[in-house]
């Protein structure tokens, strides 16, 4: 590597072509960077004590193939944003020399010969400076005074306008603005391809991470070490093509999502978000034996399949459909095994039915876990290895039984959980209500209604103050009737006519113009049939809304005979299960007070499940978060927290981190009556926020 500071004019003269690489970003300064760089002209142009003002270095490749003939060709690595706004500068400065009529210590045509164009040359080697795509039609038809194309850069365009008002407008003189660019100083940084790393000097050039996002610097690894015959064919056939199908190269996040879940696929292990470039590095490196081409090109497979998953571009309906509710949901976590399903879709591993049927059962895990509250911050773990533990020659088969074999907080809920939890859950405030709602009411119909534009009903309204008709209906606790199932599922619909039903009775709803007895909607079914709204029928509207839902969200049916198949060995088919039984100390006083306790724990949350051990019970959410031990006189209770994390007022902890116990966690404390309970469960929820919000 050969660096020396040298003055920015002269680096420009004499026959040398700079040319970016094809792969690098666009010419992207803006106004403020322009108005910056005018400023720093300005100053030094304005005070003769300034001999010099440093902007920046200018990296290239010098040697190797590039080297080829009489005007070298040199490669820019860093550096083509300032060297771009210079020339566009040195331009208009030209031209407002040539439109003044006065004499001046530089003309335009000595400026174009000297620092804009080879004069000597024609052809490709004219142009000193060679852009990439439409900046360098762009600056080339500047340069030349000709009408820009239809597709300019409108970068390269408004810099240049702003750079020739400017100058009109400017008190400074033309001459002095030439001495001011006469004193800008750069760092001509020449790279010898045969000797230096470009790559790593360009890393080290932009360790900050600020100028470059992470697709930048993919990009730049992937080609930058390639000949640039091979670099313009892939990035032609592969790069640019992916860069545009995700809508423009500048909505690099997307990209970085797209990597990070490409590399999940391939590597088995999620990439932080922020080191996906650095996870790419590793992976090229950990597959050697594959070239830089077939690399590409696995990339660009897999990006078309992401395209149609965040997207939607997929063009069978059917797909599209599923994909979409999917989307609705907002499970992104689930990218890296839908990719390798759609890759495997495409492939022919599995059929369009197969295929379907797997989207439709990623989506009945997610919808079933969100109403039943499991956590899902191990969401993304639990897809990332998904692949690993599918059998593709029994494909949907395998997929299916892989998920029922999910337990604890990786489990899909049951019919009779999901059923539970939907019946009593509010459902009003429920994130996703509107797909729920859209869900059931387009069930298997051909006739598809846009619930968008309906808006939600609550058929026994909302207002605390109820009329006294309602009041009549609900009964004596119509107040506790009113709380407990406002927002349910079963006291939901959808109407057109909802400032009209307001607090009206029930009858009423029913029977005004555009009210459940007139509404074509499938939800409104059953209501025409009703005469009153109480309790019971709220009850019963929601059995029926939750059978439904079944049909709506399956859950897989596989025998007992073909899942014994998938469970490994050493998994709990082949497990000891214990019970209640096996703890015989649960017995009279301490059974009561065990039954209460352990009732109390799962209340906190749908996610808690009790697991009974051999000397001990344990109570999970993403993980064992308090273990009882039962004994002739008390429960001893194991909290899985450190011993300094706990909030104890009343004393009741005991750190046993250095004592042998039976059961997770360094807090231990007592119960020995149901009056203990309240006190206890105060400590138990401590470790159960704990390990709910773990990833």
């Amino acid at each position: 590597m050969k660096a020396s500071e040298t003055n920015f004019l002269k680096f420009l003269q004499g026959p040398r072509q700079f040319i970016v690489p094809i792969y690098q970003r666009k010419y992207s300064w803006t106004l403020q960077q322009c108005r910056q760089l005018w400023n720093d002209i300005v100053r030094a142009a304005s005070n003769d004590e300034i001999k010099g003002h440093f902007v920046g270095s200018v990296v290239y490749i010098e040697r190797g193939l590039y080297h080829i003939s009489t005007v070298p060709q040199l490669l820019v690595i860093d550096g083509q944003q300032r060297m771009t706004t210079l020339t566009l500068l040195l331009l208009a400065l030209g031209e407002a020399i040539e439109t003044s009529g006065q004499s001046h210590m530089m003309t335009k045509r000595r400026i174009v010969n000297n620092y804009l164009v080879n004069n000597d040359e024609e052809g490709e080697l004219y142009n000193k400076l060679v852009l990439t795509r439409n900046d360098k039609d762009s600056l080339f038809s500047l340069i030349a005074g000709k009408e820009l194309p239809d597709d300019y850069s409108q970068r390269v365009h408004e810099n240049y306008t702003y750079f020739a008002d400017v100058i009109k407008n400017s008190d400074v003189s033309l001459d002095k603005l030439y001495e001011g660019i006469s004193k800008l100083i750069v760092v001509d940084i020449a790279l010898d391809r045969d000797h230096d790393n470009p790559q790593l000097i360009f890393e080290s050039l932009n360790s900050t991470g600020l100028d470059l996002s992470q697709a930048d610097l993919i990009r730049n690894f992937v080609l930058m070490a390639l000949e640039p015959k091979e670099q313009t064919e892939l990035y032609n056939d592969y790069w640019y093509p992916m860069e545009q199908s995700f809508g423009t190269p500048s909505v690099s996040s997307v990209f970085d999502r797209f990597m990070r879940d490409y590399l999940t696929v391939r590597m088995g292990r999620i990439p932080n978000i922020q080191q996906v470039y650095a996870s790419f590095k590793e992976y090229v490196f950990e597959r050697n034996e594959l070239s830089v081409q077939e690399i590409v090109k696995d990339i660009y497979r897999f990006s078309k399949h992401f395209v149609k998953l965040a997207f939607q571009t997929e063009k069978d309906k059917e797909i599209k459909q599923a994909l979409q509710d999917i989307n609705t949901l907002r499970v992104d976590v689930s990218y890296p095994f839908l990719l390798e399903v759609y890759d495997d879709y495409e492939s022919q591993r599995l059929s369009k039915s197969e295929f379907i049927a797997v989207l439709r059962l990623v989506e009945s895990y997610v919808f079933r876990r969100a109403i039943c509250g499991v956590p899902t911050n191990s969401l993304n773990k639990t897809f990332a290895n998904l692949s690993k533990e599918i059998d593709k020659d029994n494909y949907l088969e395998s997929v299916n039984a892989t998920f029922l074999l999910k337990d604890a907080y990786k489990r899909l809920p049951s019919d009779e959980e999901f059923t539970r939890e939907l019946i009593v859950k509010d459902v009003y405030n429920f994130r996703n209500r509107n797909y729920l709602l859209r869900k059931l009411e387009n069930f298997n119909r051909k006739e598809i209604v846009d619930i968008e534009a309906y808006t939600i009903e609550h058929i026994m309204p909302q207002n605390e103050n109820l009329p006294f008709e309602w009041r009549k209906d609900l009964g004596d606790d119509w107040e506790e009737v009113h709380k407990t199932y406002l927002h349910t599922l079963g006291n939901l619909t959808l109407t057109r006519y909802n400032s009209e039903m307001s607090d009206r009775p029930f009858k009423e709803k029913r029977d005004i113009e555009g009210g459940f007895g007139d509404s074509p909607l499938w939800l409104n079914k059953e209501l025409r049939k009703l005469d009153s709204w109480k309790q019971t029928t709220i009850e019963d509207r929601a059995r029926l809304l939750a059978e439904r839902a079944l049909q709506v969200w399956v859950y897989p049916q596989i025998s007992e005979d073909v899942l014994s198949k998938y469970k490994s060995k050493g998994s709990d088919g082949d497990a000891v299960t214990y019970t209640l039984a096996d703890h015989p100390e649960l017995q009279g006083g301490m059974l009561t007070l065990f039954e209460e306790l352990s009732k109390r724990i799962c209340n906190l949350d749908s996610s808690v499940r009790m697991e009974f051990k051999k000397l001990y019970i344990a109570f999970k959410t993403t993980t064992n978060f308090v273990d009882i031990v039962p004994q002739k006189s008390k429960l001893r209770l194991s909290l899985n927290m450190a011993f300094n994390e706990v909030q104890d007022p009343k004393g009741l902890c005991r750190d046993v981190s250095n004592v042998g116990r039976w059961g997770n966690g360094d807090v231990e404390v007592n119960v020995s009556s149901i009056d203990d309970i309240n006190d206890v469960m105060f400590l138990i929820n401590q470790s159960f926020e704990k390990h709910r919000d773990e990833d």
